[in-house]
């Protein structure tokens, strides 16, 4: 059996090894050593990366007691080699799952909720609770499980016996066989968990909870912690940034800014729909009743008053009404009416032609395409003359 090092010291780097077994299983290789600092995935932790010599390992898992390193390359048996972690890797992970003990731990004592699913994942953490929390709570949270980081409390891990855990108050998501492994955050939490973790909260550095949603009868909390926590806030900090120099606004108000924005973006989107109104109103009226397929091309118009042309010229025209809504280098949305006539013959031809999508029913369909605006009124003048 395979020494575990990462039990001794979890922020041991580097460490020699002998290679035991290495047995191929499909396009990799699996390797054992006699010892090893590389965790096999488990407790919500993925399986450490890194190297054995010059050959890279790119998982680590446990199956029946054994950890196997998985390789694109076979060891030689009895080979002696030196294993390398990415330690940028797994520091980051201790850092994340640390923090999510110490969150899981002060939720646990202020709400009585356990923690019923945990996933460590490549760019954050994300922990279920059995119970509702506000945003206005995890803001408390947040600030509590920052004062355990800042204290810099130790981690203590012990391994009691049978006797001893019928006794003790742990945390535990599974049924446990075996020696139990707990991981004590003092005054803070106390739970089994197989994975390496920092040796002193200080190491953390910052945890930051970055949202809550409803999830199965309760809550999903979002985690970052420790250098994921620093690059989140440097992103936000240069959109900030940006967004304030674009606005001409201090940073500290930049939300307000954007506010204003909205307001006045909302105020001229108005405007431009009454003009656009006005203008389509003002086309109808100029076609003379009885004209048969009028064909209109515009830049620029929202749906409904799209809907609203097609409309009032089916109500003064025979045939079809079309209208195209767009350009010949990005594309034209259609609208397709008619009071008399069904409309889902043209739809389909002119998709099957332009490469487009869409439908609707007899009276009027829509849908987009691409063509340049000659093209696609050959197209329609051919099929409605046929």
């Amino acid at each position: 059996m395979t020494d575990r090092l990462y039990y001794e010291d979890s922020h041991l780097t580097a460490f020699p090894a002998v290679v035991t077994a290495c047995e191929q299983e499909k396009d990799y290789w699996k390797v054992a050593l006699d010892q090893t600092a590389f965790f096999p995935e488990g407790g919500g932790q993925a399986g450490d990366t890194g190297y054995l010599g010059e050959i890279e390992v790119f998982d680590t898992h446990e199956k029946n007691g054994e950890i196997w390193h998985y390789t694109r390359h076979p060891l030689e048996i009895g080979a002696e080699v030196k294993g390398v972690l990415d330690w940028k890797k797994r520091f980051s992970r201790m850092q994340q799952h640390s923090g999510e003990h110490i969150v899981s731990g002060l939720v646990h004592t202020r709400f009585g909720y356990d923690n019923v699913g945990f996933h460590l994942g490549e760019e954050e953490v994300t922990m279920d609770f059995n119970g509702p929390i506000t945003k206005e709570e995890l803001l408390e949270i947040e600030t509590a499980a920052n004062q355990v980081v800042f204290g810099n409390v130790p981690i203590q891990i012990s391994y009691p016996s049978r006797e001893e855990l019928e006794i003790l108050d742990y945390r535990s998501k599974i049924e446990i066989e075996g020696q139990v492994r707990i991981v004590t955050i003092p005054d803070v939490d106390v739970c089994a968990c197989c994975a390496p973790h920092v040796n002193n909260t200080g190491e953390i550095g910052l945890i930051k909870l970055t949202n809550v949603q409803s999830h199965r009868g309760g809550v999903r909390v979002n985690l970052l912690a420790g250098d994921r926590a620093l690059c989140d806030y440097r992103e936000k900090e240069t959109s900030v940034k940006a967004i304030s120099v674009l606005l001409s606004a201090k940073e500290s108000v930049v939300a307000d800014a954007v506010e204003r924005l909205k307001q006045e973006n909302f105020r001229l989107t108005g405007q431009l729909m009454a003009l656009n109104k006005t203008l389509i109103q003002n086309k109808a009226a100029s076609v003379a009743e009885g004209t048969a397929n009028p064909v209109f091309f515009e830049d620029n118009l929202d749906a409904d008053t799209s809907r609203e042309f097609v409309n009032l010229l089916s109500a003064r025209c025979s045939g079809i009404a079309c209208l195209f809504i767009g350009n010949d280098e990005s594309g034209y949305r259609y609208i397709f009416g008619s009071k008399t006539e069904d409309t889902r013959p043209l739809c389909k031809a002119l998709n099957g032609q332009f490469g487009g999508k869409g439908g609707g029913k007899p009276e009027m369909v829509q849908g987009s395409l691409s063509g340049n605006q000659e093209e696609l009124m050959g197209a329609v003048e051919t099929f409605l003359r046929s």
